[in-house]
């Protein structure tokens, strides 16, 4: 990581997708373009962890998909297109999902976005504490 991508990570609740995340994500990221074959979801809903222990993920990847923490696996170098093959296998639609990485119910996350998306007003620095 370069001093100029570490800043991305001082940016309250942003995780910019480098190099180094996607390097990390790579066997995240290929778990999930796997879902594109309708066998493969059929096999993973039939048992989520027997489908993931035949992938090289992380133990802390796999516990991220089991537990369906979209934060967790952008953490974990997860891009969120990727990870969208995921909750469509769920049945989610992005909004349904993205609204989980807020905390906020999909109606009140809908409504904000409609609006303008988050005021820019507020935490804007991690090591600054505002």
């Amino acid at each position: 990581m370069t001093s100029y991508t570490a800043e991305f990570d001082d940016v309250p609740g942003t995780r910019v997708f480098t190099a180094s995340r996607a390097k990390k994500g790579y066997e995240l990221n290929q778990f999930c373009m796997s879902l594109m074959k309708p066998e493969n979801r059929e096999r993973f809903k039939a048992d989520e962890r027997a489908y993931l222990d035949a992938t090289k993920m992380t133990e802390a990847q796999k516990r991220a998909v089991l537990d369906r923490d979209y934060n967790a696996m952008l953490d974990e170098g997860g891009q969120i297109y990727f990870l969208a093959k995921i909750f469509a296998t769920d049945g989610q639609s992005y909004l349904q999902a993205v609204s989980t990485m807020t905390g906020m119910p999909v109606d009140e996350y809908q409504r904000m976005m409609l609006s303008g998306g988050r005021s820019p007003d507020g935490w804007r620095s991690v090591k600054d504490g505002n």
